[in-house]
C-alpha cells in the first residue's frame, strides 16, 4: 500500500511461468529482505482475485484469494518463493468448490497430493524445501524448477475441456478489465456481453470457480488503479483520480477504496507523500502499490 516506503523494506523478482502451464499460473515470484537487527517492516497489500503457492520458512501452502487487506511484517533475513495463480486455476487444481473459499489456506502436501495420479505428499513438502533452500541461495529459476513439476502433473491429471472453458472465460473478463478495454466505466453487463453470456451466469462462473463477484473485480481494479495513481503523485487532487478510474465522483471512490484499504484516500495520500519525502521526493517510488509479500500477491 505505500510503494515508497516499500522500497526501503524489501526487493520483488517476478518469473515467466512455464508456457505449458501459463494458462494457470500467472507468474512466479521472489520476495527477499536483509533488515538490520531490530530494525522490522510491515507491507499492507490490497488482494486480488489470485491464490498463491507459497514456500517459505513456515512451511509450504496454498493460500487462497485474502478475505481482506494481507499484512506482514519482515525482520532479519529471509526470503519466499511464491507462484500466482490465475483466477480459478486453484479451483482446477484441487477439483473441489470449496477451494474458492476466501481465506483458505491448505498445507501444499494437501491441496496437491490428493489428486488421483498426483505427486505423493512427501514429495510435495521435499519440492517445497528445495525451492525454498535454492530461493535463499539465489538461485531463483532452479526455486521454479522445483515446483513447476508438481503443477505439471496436477494440472494433467484435472484439466478437462469444462474447465479450461471457465478458465478462458474468466481469462478474457479479467484481461478486459485490467487493460480497460471496455472504458473505466464498464459494469458487470459489459463484461458478461464480452464472452456472450448473461450477467447472472457470470456472476455464477466466479462464484463458483473465483470466489469473488465480477462486481468485485471491478470494484478491487478500480481501487488499485486510484492507489497507483495516488501513490505516484499524491498531490493529484482526489476528483481527478476518481474520474480517471471511473467513478462518478469522488464519495463513491472514498467508499470503495475505504472498504478495500481501510483508510481513506487523502490518508492514503498523506502517507505516500510522508515516504517519499523521506526516501528522497519523487522519484522514490517502490514496487507498486499492488505488489504483495508473503500470501498477500505479486
Amino acid at each position: 500500500m505505500d510503494p515508497a516506503a516499500a522500497r526501503g523494506g524489501f526487493s520483488l523478482v517476478r518469473l515467466d511461468p512455464a508456457p505449458d502451464l501459463a494458462d494457470l499460473v500467472e507468474r512466479h515470484w521472489v520476495v527477499r529482505w536483509d533488515l538490520p537487527p531490530g530494525a522490522e517492516f510491515t507491507q499492507v497489500v490490497i488482494p486480488h482475485p489470485n491464490a498463491n503457492l507459497v514456500a517459505e520458512a513456515g512451511g509450504f501452502a496454498v493460500h487462497g484469494v485474502p478475505r481482506g487487506l494481507f499484512s506482514r511484517t519482515l525482520h532479519g533475513t529471509d526470503a519466499v518463493l511464491g507462484t500466482k495463480l490465475r483466477p480459478g486455476a486453484l479451483r482446477l487444481l484441487r477439483g473441489d468448490p470449496a477451494s474458492v473459499r476466501p481465506g483458505l489456506v491448505l498445507p501444499a502436501a494437501v491441496a496437491l497430493a490428493e489428486v488421483r495420479g498426483g505427486p505423493a505428499a512427501p514429495d510435495v513438502e521435499e519440492a517445497g524445501r528445495r525451492a525454498l533452500a535454492a530461493v535463499l541461495a539465489g538461485r531463483d529459476d532452479d526455486a521454479v524448477a522445483a515446483v513447476t513439476p508438481l503443477l505439471r502433473v496436477v494440472a494433467a491429471a484435472r484439466r478437462t475441456p469444462h474447465a479450461a472453458e471457465s478458465l478462458a472465460r474468466i481469462a478474457r473478463v479479467l484481461s478486459a478489465v485490467v487493460a480497460g478495454e471496455l472504458g473505466p466505466d464498464a459494469g458487470v453487463a459489459d463484461l458478461a456481453a464480452l464472452v456472450g453470456t448473461t450477467p447472472r451466469s457470470l456472476q455464477r462462473l466466479f462464484a463458483g470457480w473465483v470466489g469473488v463477484s465480477p462486481k468485485w473485480v471491478l470494484q478491487r481494479h478500480r481501487v488499485h488503479l486510484a492507489a497507483d495513481l495516488v501513490a505516484a503523485d499524491p498531490s493529484r487532487p482526489l476528483a481527478d483520480v476518481a474520474a480517471a478510474v471511473g467513478y462518478y465522483d469522488q464519495a463513491h471512490l472514498g467508499t470503495d477504496f475505504s472498504r478495500a484499504l481501510g483508510t481513506t484516500p487523502a490518508a492514503y495520500a498523506r502517507r505516500c507523500a510522508a515516504s517519499r519525502d523521506a526516501l528522497g521526493g519523487p522519484g522514490a517510488r517502490g514496487a507498486g502499490a499492488t505488489d504483495m509479500v508473503g500470501a498477500g500477491r505479486a
